[in-house]
């Protein structure tokens, strides 16, 4: 074999090591964090159904909150990270479920970031109340850093 023809087929064993490398720095990862809705699982809870039932079907939550009422909250947040560039926020979630005084369902919210406010995904609204909103919103912050 001629020196040539070793340094040609040197030289395309390094093209494509190269580009197998070039290729392999561009994979995007994605990270979950906190609570992972299983598909179906709101479905199996009804208004009126009992705290142990919600206990049972979406587990232990993240945090409680007793304004107003009890709430559960299952905070969850999904990342997104490209070879070495910082992660990226992608989704931001956190399912509410609101306790009447006997302990029973009395509503279901799915609140998320849409446009940059706090969004409920099931009544496809934006959240008024005061202390309410002032809560999600800490929430929001506190898993968005």
């Amino acid at each position: 074999m001629t020196t040539r023809r070793k340094a040609r087929r040197i030289a395309g064993a390094a093209a494509a090591l190269s580009l197998a490398l070039l290729a392999s720095g561009c994979i995007t990862q994605t990270y979950n964090r906190g609570y992972i809705l299983q598909e179906g699982a709101l479905e199996q809870i009804p208004l009126g159904a009992p705290q142990e039932q919600v206990l049972i079907v979406l587990g232990t939550p993240s945090t409680v909150a007793t304004v107003r009422g009890e709430v559960f909250y299952y905070i969850s947040q999904r990342t997104e990270q490209t070879s070495f560039m910082p992660e990226r926020v992608v989704d931001q979630r956190v399912i509410a479920v609101y306790f009447d005084k006997d302990r029973r369902v009395e509503r279901l919210a799915d609140y998320g970031v849409k446009d940059g406010k706090v969004f409920d995904f099931i009544s496809r609204t934006t959240p008024t109340s005061g202390a309410e909103l002032s809560l999600l919103g800490s929430i929001f912050r506190i898993i968005g850093r």
